[in-house]
């Protein structure tokens, strides 16, 4: 594959704004100074680590140490190679790639993803179309008979795949894909006279990355004589996972994070309904149970930490299935920390046909008449048993005691153990006898801790210094270069501080930075080897503990913190000194009185730094 040229590369980096791009997969908030925190979304954890640094161009997770700049986050979230990345960026920002070969890149050489990405787009637009043709009036009749314009069918993308078999296949293949491509994508199978088109006579839904790319799709049978199953949807491919995707995120996404309220629904149409009936929180999985990737993705979507609960809405059809996944949900809710509920409607309609047959303002209603999810797989365990009998009762109690020890929220335990015992007839006691026991039995999951950054460092106030110090050195070279050029390596007695230090001075120092976002490349590539290229990257997002963002509260921080590194390292020559001096004999040995004189200079010196870093560390 030709190489993509470099001055593309930075060019990339430069106008695919890293928060930007971010804040598609992971809701972001301010953390100060001009960087913002979220949800990691390459580990489970309670409390944000992931840190973005918009100015510098880098986000960093302090947790499971990933980090790097804009390209290397796509590069990760998408599991693409280098090249693909810069391509995914370039296209999102209206960039013509080079290549070192010359003009633009023919097509064999674009990255796979780039080229299954480019087929889909053109697939997409090819059912659009053909969703206006003669054909494809089932198609239309199935969309008005729910409620459904035309106008809707463009917002959400849907399309009509021809009863033909070659039509897609023959556009990609005039577009320039190859057969082999083509059945990669998942949008043809491979059939004895060549490929023939997967979807055929069906309506379909794009479904979309939280970017915006189509990368899968979603059919439902509308011909009469269409034999197949009811839903057929694209296989596991290199861009399609279905685990890991959710119907309608592209355009809830926004909604969800600033709503707090996410609606997970069952089905393509239940999503267009809950968003046209002013819901726009809405979506779906794509053909699979919900499951703990889903749980992931609503979780950095919601921003779902401790401090700032949101809340998660099922919804599911009334029968005995929607029971079912409704307690499945249950099993998955120890892995939010936000609160989830239920919505049923009682005539077991789902949100689409609440719609047609109600209006909006009934699908509004189920969702504002949401139950804890708690509550309804409690509810739904002891319908299952016959509690006008003792037996019943003490085997009602026995399965429905495990769930109430497993409630996140210990405060809400008794609460719901005197509810049960209501609901059985029995006394409080017994209920909450047995849920105690059943807590003594029950592991509950939770998601995964975030490594605390700062555990080490507050137990160890000078490591702590010397981290600020560097921090000042990278994020704000023009505030801290004065101070920072009388710092020398014995200052640090961390030995990774000492290792970023040295890569701060072999790129030349803060006093020849210019612009922010070059400094810090310029320090990641003056750095040893990974390791400190990883904490040069943390060093560049971790905010300054600086209240308001003026360059004079900047510059005073920079001075007070490298002051207080500098008053350390004084303190500390000025015990060697001193232990020198004890083992001299002032009388016989000539250096003594120069290196009293060093000793009280010293000190002079300490004393004038303790004035400067007064209120620091």
């Amino acid at each position: 594959m030709a190489r993509i040229q470099d001055s593309d590369i930075a060019a990339v980096r430069e106008r695919a704004h890293v928060d930007d791009v971010i804040r598609e997969v992971v809701a972001l908030k301010s953390a100060g100074g001009g960087s913002y925190k979220g949800l990691c979304p390459f580990h489970d954890e309670r409390t944000p680590s992931f840190h973005v640094t918009p100015s510098k161009g880098f986000w960093h997770c302090f947790g499971c140490q990933e980090g790097g700049d804009v390209i290397d986050f796509v590069r990760k979230i998408d599991q693409l190679t280098f090249a693909e990345a810069v391509e995914k960026l370039a296209g999102r920002v209206g960039i013509t790639l080079r290549y070192e070969e010359g003009g633009a890149a023919p097509n064999r050489q674009q990255g796979e993803r780039t080229r299954l990405v480019e087929a889909h787009r053109l697939a997409a637009a090819f059912y659009s179309e053909n969703l206006a043709s003669p054909d494809a009036q089932a198609g239309r009749d199935f969309l008005t008979e729910r409620g459904f314009t035309l106008a809707d069918a463009e917002h959400f993308g849907v399309g009509f795949a021809p009863a033909g078999w070659d039509g897609l296949t023959g556009r990609l293949r005039s577009a320039g894909f190859a057969d082999q491509e083509i059945l990669t994508s998942g949008l043809a199978v491979a059939g004895k006279r060549g490929p023939y088109d997967r979807f055929r006579g069906r309506l379909v839904w794009p479904i979309r990355e939280a970017s915006g790319d189509v990368i899968g799709f979603g059919a439902r049978r509308v011909l009469p004589d269409d034999d197949g199953p009811k839903y057929l949807n694209t296989p596991e491919t290199p861009i399609y996972r279905k685990s890991q995707l959710l119907y309608g995120v592209d355009l809830a996404r926004k909604s969800i994070a600033r709503q707090r309220q996410a609606v997970v629904v069952e089905g393509y149409t239940d999503v267009m309904a809950v968003h046209l009936s002013g819901i726009e929180t809405a979506v779906a999985t794509c053909g699979t149970a919900f499951g703990a990737d889903h749980v992931r993705i609503l979780r950095r979507l919601l921003m779902d930490q401790d401090e700032a609960r949101g809340e998660v809405i099922f919804t599911f059809d009334g029968d005995a299935a929607g029971q079912r996944a409704a307690l499945k949900a249950f099993d998955l809710d120890q892995r939010f920390v936000t609160q989830t509920f239920v919505a049923i409607e009682p005539d077991g309609l789902d949100p689409c046909d609440l719609r047609r047959l109600r209006g909006a303002e009934a699908v509004r209603d189920l969702v504002a008449r949401r139950v804890p999810l708690f509550e309804f797989a409690i509810r739904s365990t002891l319908a299952g048993f016959q509690l006008d009998s003792a037996e019943g009762r003490v085997g009602a109690l026995k399965a429905v005691a495990p769930m109430i020890a497993t409630i996140r929220d210990a405060s809400l335990r008794p609460e719901y153990a005197r509810l049960v015992a209501g609901w059985l007839g029995m006394e409080t006691t017994a209920v909450t006898s047995a849920v105690r026991t059943a807590g003594k039995r029950a592991v509950t999951p939770s998601p995964g801790s975030a490594g605390d950054r700062g555990k080490a460092e507050s137990a160890n106030p000078v490591a702590r210094i010397e981290r600020e110090v560097l921090k000042c050195a990278l994020q704000v070279p023009q505030h801290s270069a004065a101070w920072y050029d009388a710092v020398e390596e014995p200052a640090f007695r961390s030995p990774d501080h000492l290792e970023v230090y040295r890569a701060i001075a072999a790129a030349g120092g803060p006093s020849t930075a210019v612009d922010g976002r070059q400094w810090v490349e310029r320090v990641i590539a003056a750095a040893g080897d990974d390791l400190v290229r990883t904490r040069v990257r943390a060093f560049a997002v971790d905010p300054l503990p600086v209240s308001g963002e003026s360059d004079e509260s900047l510059r005073a921080y920079c001075a007070g913190i490298i002051a207080r590194l500098l008053e350390i390292d004084a303190t500390r020559r000025i015990s060697e000194v001193k232990a020198r001096l004890q083992r001299m004999d002032p009388t016989r040995e000539s250096d003594y009185g120069p290196l009293f004189a060093d000793l009280l200079a010293l000190e002079e010196y300490r004393r004038g730094l303790r004035e400067q870093a007064v209120g620091v560390g």
